[in-house]
């Protein structure tokens, strides 16, 4: 039987033992499970945040084209460079293709990639001269653009909460956490959405993706040093099977 501690206004608290039975499913019990996963992500990761280089918006969009199926590490590597030649909108629009594969040849799929980033980049010098639209709507016309990364451009460089970014990682941890059972990652963010308050959808994918880099990784799971464990039916799982 877990041990009952008192806090400091004299309260029962049965710590965390029993966590994941008294916060459960279900809609109330799932956000109560929620707030607990944000608190306990906060004191892990306090200062988590994009880890794309960039110092403005079409920077930042520029290099979450490039991360789809590619690490960060990889994608930081290459953009440097690749912005060094390409500064802004306007000229990435205007770029040679076979030098722009050639730029971001070795984040993997460099064509269609080379391709959405200069079309995408000419959109936003002709149609929006030069920025970077900061809307929803605007920004899933530009080609290469899905939800994942018009989220991760509205919060990180608009400070806009629009959604929860969700990618691998995200997608991934959220399941262990049964926070949802889908796979599609636009049912998996609005399940996220509804649990999570909306001032944290940003913190909660840039936190949620340095645990699933970190901690709860596809193989080999850190489970024992995991903060949220006793959250996780996971761990449980597997000792089961």
């Amino acid at each position: 039987m877990a041990k009952i501690k008192k806090d400091r206004k004299g309260r029962e608290n049965q710590g965390r033992v029993h966590m994941v039975e008294e916060l459960g499913h279900g809609s109330h019990r799932g956000k109560g499970k929620a707030t607990e996963l944000v608190s306990r992500l906060r004191e892990a990761y306090p200062d988590a945040q994009c880890s794309l280089y960039h110092t403005n918006p079409v920077q930042l969009l520029v290099s979450t084209i490039l991360s789809a199926q590619c690490t960060d590490e990889r994608v930081n590597q290459v953009t440097p460079v690749l912005f060094r030649r390409y500064p802004d909108a306007f000229s990435l629009g205007q770029a040679d293709i076979a030098e722009l594969e050639g730029l971001v040849r070795s984040t993997g799929f460099f064509r269609n990639k080379a391709r959405n980033i200069r079309a995408a980049c000419k959109l936003i010098a002709d149609k929006h001269k030069g920025k970077v639209p900061a809307n929803m709507d605007d920004l899933l016309t530009l080609p290469g653009v899905a939800r994942k990364t018009a989220n991760v451009v509205l919060g990180t460089a608009f400070g806009i909460s629009s959604g929860v970014v969700v990618d691998t990682h995200v997608a991934r941890v959220s399941q262990r956490l049964e926070l949802t059972k889908n796979s599609q990652p636009e049912k998996i963010e609005g399940a996220l959405m509804a649990l999570i308050p909306q001032e944290e959808w940003i913190f909660f994918g840039h936190a949620l993706i340095l645990h699933g880099r970190r901690v709860c990784t596809a193989r080999n799971p850190r489970c024992p040093a995991c903060a949220l464990n006793d959250l996780c039916p996971y761990p449980r799982k597997q000792m089961r099977s």
